[in-house]
């Protein structure tokens, strides 16, 4: 019955499910796996428990789908992560031991129950998985990665930087992407960033960096960033983008979840008619509204878009003195106290709006769910996939 045994699928679901205790079985995976082809140990970062965890995440998510006999949005899930995967080094020989590695690991682990049932959903499931993938970057011909050169580090304030590089090659992607950006000081650990400007066809590109309390890369990046450092970023990803006969549009950016919808804003301004557009942009105090000043240029230049700072102390701490003043001119709309789901809802649901949400994970989950609570159908909420 192979993808058609829905028992099977649930079977091996259940397995590689982190919640369900496959911590174990992932280890053992990445051990077999680096064992028969010692390669690939060279495309991973020594800490592997973040990609552990990763993988296990995914196969759960993939299994589960297969479970509810859904095929497309697996199918295009693996094609965007096999071409993605190329900016690894990743070669056909790779897959093929990946696939003996997980396939074993598995039987070792349900040798109790294998039969020739559960044997056939798991070959055809992996072979599903490396299929796809391996088709998918063998079928894209354009490179594999971006590298380019840091020209400017701002420290906009403490936590925050505003990074701007010059690439070798300019990269293309839509208002609202993101890509993954491997950095000098942490070599082979990918960080998902999203472009502050649109694609230009100069090669120019720039980042908003917010050092993030215990990681590992944000912190590297803000504190230790210099002119002619070089970086490596993939082809873009993600959908978030504003639908021009869909009405008006809510945004609500948490610290540098500004980027990719200063992005859109920027793009809009291109057009001659647009939507109505309010911004909500919140941090911990006034100083951390790092980009006040940009966004009240745009607001000055377009009056289809109001912005509202949101700063969740009113009164600055004593560090705020040793970065720039980021106060904007008269204009904006006076600063509102509190967090952005409070504040965002005080306004109502926002129902017949067009909703973006981003920022830290934390922040869109609350704005998501108070806003639903409020009356927003879900279905006008886009948000970039959420991680820790």
């Amino acid at each position: 019955m192979g993808l058609d045994d829905r028992e099977a699928l649930r079977t091996l679901r259940d397995t590689v499910d982190p919640a369900l205790g496959s911590a174990e079985l992932i280890r053992r995976f990445y051990t077999r796996w680096f064992a028969i082809d010692t390669s690939v140990r060279d495309l991973f970062p020594p800490d592997m428990t973040a990609q552990r965890n990763a993988f296990a995440t995914a196969l759960t998510w993939l299994f589960g789908e297969l479970v509810d006999q859904r095929a497309q949005e697996p199918v295009a899930f693996l094609a965007q992560l096999g071409r993605d995967h190329r900016k690894y080094g990743v070669t056909q020989r790779h897959y093929d031991s990946m696939q003996d590695a997980l396939l074993t690991t598995l039987r070792t682990q349900l040798i109790e129950e294998w039969d020739g049932r559960l044997a056939e959903a798991a070959h055809d499931a992996v072979a599903l998985l490396v299929g796809v993938m391996r088709g998918a970057a063998d079928a894209e011909k354009g490179p594999p990665y971006r590298d380019g050169t840091v020209i400017d580090h701002i420290r906009a304030s403490r936590d925050v930087s505003v990074i701007r590089l010059q690439l070798d090659r300019p990269l293309y992607y839509h208002p609202g992407q993101y890509v993954t950006v491997q950095v000098p000081q942490w070599p082979r650990r990918w960080r998902y960033l999203s472009p502050s400007i649109p694609a230009d066809r100069g090669g120019g590109i720039e980042f908003h960096v917010r050092s993030v309390p215990g990681g590992m890369v944000s912190p590297a990046i803000v504190g230790e960033t210099r002119p002619g450092d070089r970086w490596r970023m993939s082809n873009p990803h993600g959908g978030m983008h504003i639908d021009r006969d869909g009405g008006d549009v809510l945004m609500v950016a948490g610290g540098t979840g500004l980027a990719p919808l200063r992005t859109l804003i920027m793009d809009l301004t291109r057009k001659a008619v647009n939507p109505r557009v309010h911004l909500f942009f919140g941090a911990r105090y006034p100083c951390e509204l790092y980009d006040l000043r940009t966004l009240w240029q745009v607001a000055s230049q377009n009056p289809w878009l109001s912005v509202t700072p949101v700063s969740e102390y009113s009164t600055d701490p004593p560090w705020a003195s040793d970065f720039p003043d980021v106060a904007p001119p008269r204009g904006l709309h006076v600063r509102q106290t509190g967090t952005l789901p409070e504040v965002v809802t005080r306004y109502g649901s926002w129902g017949d709006r067009q909703i973006l949400i981003c920022g830290g994970p934390e922040m869109v989950e609350a704005t998501k769910s108070a806003l639903l609570a409020k009356g927003a159908p879900a279905e006008r909420i886009q948000h970039d996939p959420l991680t820790g």
